[in-house]
């Protein structure tokens, strides 16, 4: 396996889920911000490794397994903290939805390439801008503070939730687009 630099900037951003956790935890009063500016920052890796593979030429079979992996590992790391810093309701609940929709499309995705079908569950519009609005929310949530008298983390909040809608409404186009294959095969 030759490594590339969209897969070496997937790699980073695996490397930068413990720093993550380290700086979150950190007993520290810049320990928000300085862990908002980790997600930040491996969220535009997020982005960039797969325009650099497109643009360089350089998708492998390894990038498009390692950069979902790195993706679902970082939003779910994301989820539990903020779940653990703040116990509520509130946020455990859409916290849940996202994460169980996150398990099921990766299974189905995976059940479907089983059965040669992998093309048929592509990802939507919706599902980027899902992705977009749940980033966006996770680091607004993380940093937790006002910005320019803007409550972040309920702002935040808000937008999670619209995320969580999308998420669910993503799943139910995938699931649909799925269906034929799954009932033929079932």
């Amino acid at each position: 396996m030759k490594l590339t630099l969209p897969t070496i900037l997937t790699l980073f951003r695996i490397f930068l889920i413990p720093v993550f956790v380290i700086v979150f935890y950190w007993p520290a009063p810049w320990a928000f911000t300085a862990a908002a500016i980790v997600y930040t920052v491996a969220s535009i890796t997020d982005w960039f490794d797969g325009y650099l593979a497109r643009v360089l030429n350089q998708e492998s079979a390894f990038g498009a397994f390692l950069d979902p992996v790195a993706d679902k590992l970082m939003v779910v790391v994301a989820i539990v903290l903020l779940v653990d810093a703040n116990p509520s309701p509130l946020l455990a609940i859409p916290s849940v939805i996202i994460i169980s929709r996150e398990i099921t499309v990766s299974a189905l995705r995976e059940w479907m390439a089983e059965l040669g079908s992998r093309a048929t569950i592509k990802v939507s519009f919706v599902g980027k801008a899902k992705t977009t609005l749940q980033l966006v929310s996770l680091i607004m949530m993380i940093y937790h503070h006002a910005l320019f008298g803007i409550p972040m983390f309920q702002l935040g909040l808000i937008l999670y939730y619209v995320a969580a809608l999308l998420t669910l409404y993503s799943m139910v186009i995938y699931l649909k687009a799925a269906w034929p294959v799954i009932t033929k095969n079932s």
